[in-house]
């Protein structure tokens, strides 16, 4: 058997060789750090999407907020401390404290319109 015979066999056992070696180094270091590291990883891969799906519903419940438009009264739903539209009329609203009020620029005063009776202006 010649040298490069023997070069040329071992070419192919090479990466063999490698794996048989980390894995002896692995053994004589001791394999349950590995083994313990891949569980947790596991773990964490199942749990993240369940807490990160509990963590969206709390976070939902807590900033998304149903009221009805202070203009035409339709129902509108919203994230709060946001502002929105109205489908129905058309106003700019603007979400705070879970209530939906008219997004009105600074400056602008806001006035309720009061029905008064014709009675009441006779007498």
């Amino acid at each position: 058997m010649s040298f490069k015979s023997f070069e040329s066999s071992l070419t192919h056992l090479r990466p063999w060789l490698t794996l048989l070696a980390v894995v002896w180094l692995l053994g004589t270091l001791g394999l349950g750090w590995l083994v313990n590291s891949l569980l947790i990883i596991i773990g964490l891969l199942f749990l993240a999407p369940i807490v990160a799906f509990v963590g969206f519903r709390w976070w939902l419940q807590r900033n998304l907020i149903a009221d009805n438009c202070p203009v035409c009264g339709i129902e509108i739903t919203g994230l709060n401390n946001t502002q929105l539209e109205c489908p129905s009329c058309g106003e700019k609203l603007l979400v705070q404290n879970r209530n939906l009020k008219r997004f009105t620029p600074e400056g602008t005063i806001d006035v309720t319109a009061v029905e008064v009776p014709a009675k009441s202006i006779e007498d």
